[in-house]
């Protein structure tokens, strides 16, 4: 598979989407540099979308731009593996895993049957729901794919994940210092356990103090190993939804078979950075890769969106969002309390 990827770079109708979704993205994170609290990953949505609507309309771009937005994200969500370990979960202790665990299980059946009763595809709710549950821009890469949803749908789903987790992270630092107070541990897990992406973790929880943005961050990580089961279980969910096979064997044969390279790559490099010593180099050197392959997928995600036809869903696309941020707030501090966090 990475070869296939290597290859595509140097196909000539590849090269002119993916250089300018590079660009975009090599923007985005010079900018991002004066706008912390804004971040790169909606700075390169933002872009993009103002260049793909704009100025960048061409079919020269096509190719590249899904090349990008398609197989970067796929390689950034493998690359994750070398950045996280199970031994994430033991640090938090049983509170906090159960807190993970029915926060993530929460969001998920909340976000799929309110986007079943506001009109929304299967697909388009389960792609909402695994990015706010899990890891944003990255869970969407991940499940996409393996629910076979089309490009447009996870272009729409990836920007109002964006867009939510930006209005939350500013309101989180606020609401958690007023209503849990002082606690580093509580503030953590309503960080931690709520913003969709690491950066926007790391930026909101600094705004409390360096203590939080630790812990907020184990939070965060603890989620990210969900990944594989959530993308496991939505692929299995479609699959019986559109009945692609017709008996308990063949269902069996495939489970394995079904799940993307990408997904199995995590696990495997996970499981390896848990059981071995690895230089930290390695979890660098995964990281600084797996943040620029992110960056440019989003870039291509935000030159391929049809702004005019994402405003057509506008109102829709509002009330869900509003009512999925005001859900996870509530929950959040509902289970914080409940498993009595910090």
């Amino acid at each position: 598979m990475t070869k296939e990827i290597v290859m595509k770079l140097f196909n000539r109708e590849i090269l002119p989407g993916f250089f300018l979704s590079f660009l975009v993205a090599f923007i985005a994170k010079r900018v991002a540099v004066f706008l912390p609290s804004i971040g790169a990953a909606s700075l390169s949505i933002c872009i993009g979308i103002i260049l793909g609507n704009t100025v960048c309309r061409s079919q020269r771009l096509e190719k590249g731009t899904k090349f990008s937005e398609s197989r970067l994200l796929e390689l950034s969500v493998a690359l994750l593996g070398l950045t996280v370990t199970f031994q994430t979960i033991g640090v938090l202790g049983l509170s906090g895993l159960f807190y993970i665990v029915f926060m993530m299980t929460s969001v998920i059946l909340f976000t799929y049957f309110l986007g079943q009763r506001l009109g929304f595809k299967d697909e388009m709710s389960l792609m909402i729901a695994g990015g706010n549950a899990v890891c944003g821009s990255s869970a969407i890469g991940a499940i996409a794919p393996a629910i076979k949803a089309d490009s447009r749908d996870k272009g729409q789903a990836i920007v109002l994940i964006n867009l939510l987790g930006t209005i939350l992270m500013f309101v989180l630092p606020v609401v958690g210092v007023q209503i849990l107070g002082f606690s580093d541990l509580a503030n953590s897990a309503l960080t931690g356990g709520v913003l969709q992406s690491v950066g926007q973790v790391v930026a909101s929880a600094s705004l409390i103090n360096p203590q939080v943005t630790q812990y907020a961050t184990l939070f965060k990580i603890t989620r990210i190993l969900f990944l594989v089961v959530v993308v496991f279980a939505f692929e299995r969910l479609m699959v019986k939804k559109k009945q692609d096979f017709t008996t308990e064997n063949n269902s069996e044969k495939s489970i394995f078979h079904n799940i993307p390279w990408y997904i199995l790559a995590f696990l495997l490099l996970c499981f390896l950075n848990s059981a071995l010593s690895l230089p930290h180099s390695f979890s660098l050197v995964s990281k600084f890769f797996s943040s620029w392959f992110e960056m440019i997928a989003l870039a291509a995600i935000g030159l391929r969106l049809d702004f005019k036809k994402f405003l057509q869903e506008g109102p829709r696309f509002l009330i869900y969002m509003g009512f999925i941020g005001l859900f996870q707030l509530a929950i959040a501090l509902l289970l914080i309390f409940a498993f009595r966090i910090g």
